[in-house]
């Protein structure tokens, strides 16, 4: 129920970060890039609308810009529509004509009016201190700069001004600004009026977010849409044919001109402000413009989202959860991006960023609890195997245990009290238990010391195997060294038994070695790890057999250690439950 708790704990916390981030945006600049990279993918350009730049060839011939006459547009204009049936459709001038310079004004307006297709730009000039409306932050119109008087009654009119985000970047377009109590459309807005004019179509209604605002669905990069030169279009080496009902934006295409922007498709090359233009026109004749969308709802989605991930991660193996982690951020992104194609815009990288979070958060916290069953474990084993054994598992963890039991080599060692029966009837419970503790610490401190493992206590008998269930080299010989150690510090507990109770006891231990049965022996309920066969059978016997302070071990093991051992020859002796008798020796030292 605990962990349970945790892991709802952990969700809600998971849930709660995405909804918080997105809906205050927190992370706005990265939100940026992946939305750039996801949304605006460039589409192609519509090859109807041409730009005729101001290029620095054009300034190299003609001198900087503020020193023409507007005769040159004049020109230009003439230029564009001397053939009368391969007119452009629409011809939108990104350059502002503030103020008059010379007889050239007159002639420019004069061929503006003739050409009854021209659309020029004015300038909105915003305050600097912000304002609040609607909830929102936003810059105040407090004035418009406006052409000269004999150009702006014979063109239509729109501002050029682009909204810049946070980071330099355009993003978004105001259709829309009010000034004066009049309604000021964008340069791109009255150029597509015009053009649904012209063709006989409706307008499309864009959407606009509380501030006004339409993000921009941009449709190619800087440099896709065909740019001429203006010098070469008015020495006539461009075919005006190529203009034939077209949409021509006339506009600065050199970066002197300080007329470049950021845009989410620009990459490391800015994009001229006719080229933005000519974007939003496109935007605006595809009808592919976005707003923000209700970030509260689309928060609460992503966080529901978040919170069942979580839990999911928590209870599926790594490799599952990772498959799933791919799924849904690639699921976020194509529904996302569905979303922003159809006119709305959501920021995209809080779940997935929170999501990975989460998982590799899952993945730190089930390495520790796997670190920590694994210490429980060999805790565990520490009160059955030596613990050098248990140092060298956690280290390298190679050992297996084989379910169902196998067949292995091994020295069997059993110990028993002597005398201890007719001692528990003289002393009180409490005095027996103090003595049978302090004897089987004796017993396993020895086992440990020699490496062996704690098989089971059966009353005050212990058996202990060795070789099992790990491979332990010079097995035969640590089994009678752990059997000496039995004895020989049992004398410093005799000694304090008598000074205490006036009683002693003594240890009869019994040591052979061969093949038996090791594994998990019981039912699917219970079960016990231990050594089962002839060998652990025999060595019981010989314990059974063994008098106090006597080791005795059987003719197999002399054998393998008879260079190495001293031992008393006892003889043959009969054993319970073997037809034969086995010839019993009595170790009495080590050489």
């Amino acid at each position: 129920m605990k962990k349970k708790l945790q892991i709802f704990l952990e969700a809600g916390l998971a849930a709660f970060l995405v909804l918080v981030l997105t809906f205050f945006n927190l992370i706005s600049p990265l939100d940026y890039i992946a939305k750039d990279s996801l949304y605006q993918v460039p589409r192609g350009i519509d090859n109807q609308i041409k730009i005729i730049g101001i290029d620095e060839k054009t300034l190299t011939e003609l001198g900087p810009i503020q020193t023409w006459s507007r005769e040159i547009y004049a020109n230009l204009i003439d230029k564009l529509n001397e053939n009368p049936d391969a007119k452009p459709m629409l011809i939108g001038f990104d350059i502002q004509f503030s103020g008059e310079v010379d007889e050239g004004d007159a002639l420019f307006a004069e061929k503006a009016k003739e050409s009854g297709n021209v659309v020029c730009v004015d300038h909105l000039l915003y305050g600097r201190m912000p304002e609040i409306k609607n909830g929102v932050l936003y810059y105040p119109v407090e004035g418009v700069e406006e052409p000269y008087a004999a150009l702006k009654e014979n063109v239509k009119l729109g501002f050029c001004d682009v909204a810049l985000d946070s980071d330099g970047t355009v993003r978004r377009m105001i259709p829309v600004e009010t000034y004066d109590g009049r309604d000021y459309e964008t340069f791109s807005r009255v150029l597509y009026g015009e053009y649904c004019r012209i063709q006989g179509i409706e307008e499309h209604e864009i959407p606009v977010d509380k501030s006004g605002r339409s993000i921009i669905n941009y449709s190619g990069r800087p440099g896709d849409y065909e740019c001429l030169s203006l010098v070469d279009v008015l020495d006539g080496k461009i075919d005006t044919r190529a203009f034939q009902d077209s949409i021509v934006l006339v506009g600065a295409y050199a970066h002197g001109m300080q007329d470049d922007f950021d845009v989410p498709t620009s990459g490391s090359k800015e994009m001229y402000g006719v080229e933005v233009h000519a974007n939003i026109l496109q935007s605006y004749i595809q009808n592919r413009f976005a707003i923000n969308g209700n970030a509260i709802i689309f928060g609460i989605i992503t966080a529901l989202v978040a919170f069942a991930l979580h839990i999911i991660f928590r209870k599926l193996k790594i490799w599952q959860s990772l498959l799933i982690l791919i799924a849904s951020i690639v699921l976020e992104v194509v529904i996302c991006v569905t979303l922003n194609n159809n006119g709305y815009s959501y920021s995209i990288i809080y779940l997935p960023l929170v999501s990975a979070l989460s998982f590799i958060y899952c993945i730190v916290m089930g390495y520790l609890m796997e670190k920590a069953r694994k210490k429980k474990v060999l805790d565990a084993f520490r009160k059955y195997v030596a613990p050098q054994i248990v140092e060298e598992l956690s280290k390298t963890g190679e050992f297996e245990i084989n379910v169902g039991g196998e067949n292995r080599d091994i020295a069997a060692l059993f110990v028993d009290i002597r005398g201890f029966t007719t001692m528990s009837e003289a002393l009180e419970p409490e005095e027996v238990v103090e003595i049978l503790n302090e004897y089987l610490t004796l017993t396993t401190n020895a086992i440990f010391k020699n490496d062996g493992t704690l098989d089971k206590f059966v009353g005050d008998c212990t058996m202990a195997v060795f070789n099992s269930p790990f491979d332990l080299e010079d097995y035969e010989y640590k089994a009678v060294c752990a059997a000496l150690d039995i004895v020989n510090d049992g004398k410093e507990l005799q000694k304090k038994l008598m000074e205490k109770h006036g009683r002693t006891i003594g240890y009869g231990v019994g040591v052979n070695v061969g093949p038996a049965v090791v594994g998990n022996i019981g039912c699917d309920f219970r079960m016990d790890f231990t050594a089962i066969g002839d060998t652990v059978n025999t060595a019981a016997r010989l314990e059974a057999n063994a008098k106090a302070g006597q080791v005795l071990i059987s003719d197999e093991l002399y054998e393998r250690l008879k260079d190495r051992i001293e031992v008393n020859g006892i003889g043959e002796i009969p054993l319970k439950g073997k037809s034969k008798g086995v010839y019993v020796y009595e170790v009495t030292g080590l050489k």
